[in-house]
């Protein structure tokens, strides 16, 4: 990714988050439902071992955020789609959040801007089906 800037590295805090885990003072292994099946689907594996349980089911996912994704601000992406949103939004942040598919662990990793720097209105809305009243029959 040529646009990458911004990067911020979240290691000194999961170390800290896993020392009073290993404590006992925080519960860190609590990934909320979503997150967990948002893993489970969407997530990319990667080769460390997770840092409680020791498996190798440790993924990645990517949160992008932004005013000018509009309406698609939240969502999880893959490495080539972030490649190509690169030229086609100014600015954006790229959340990585590592998920342990077995223990629940959990835990921001890293974070960093992509997008070409132009500014941009964001795309018009386009009606998808959230949208849509299922009450009505």
């Amino acid at each position: 990714m040529k646009s990458q800037r911004a990067y911020v590295d979240y290691a000194l805090d999961k170390r800290a988050t896993l020392v009073a885990l290993f404590r006992g003072v925080v519960n860190a292994c609590d990934a909320d439902p979503y997150l967990m099946r948002a893993a489970k689907f969407h997530g990319v594996k990667v080769e460390r071992l997770c840092p409680v349980c020791k498996k190798k089911s440790l993924v990645e996912l990517r949160y992008t955020f932004g005013d000018q994704l509009g309406q698609f601000s939240g969502r999880i992406k893959s490495l080539a789609e972030l490649t190509e949103m690169e030229s086609e939004f100014g600015e954006f942040r790229v959340y990585v959040v590592e998920v342990c598919r077995e223990c629940s662990w959990n835990h921001l990793s890293a974070s960093f801007i992509l997008g070409d720097g132009r500014e941009r209105k964001p795309p018009r809305r386009v009606r998808t089906l959230e949208d849509e009243d299922w009450v009505k029959r």
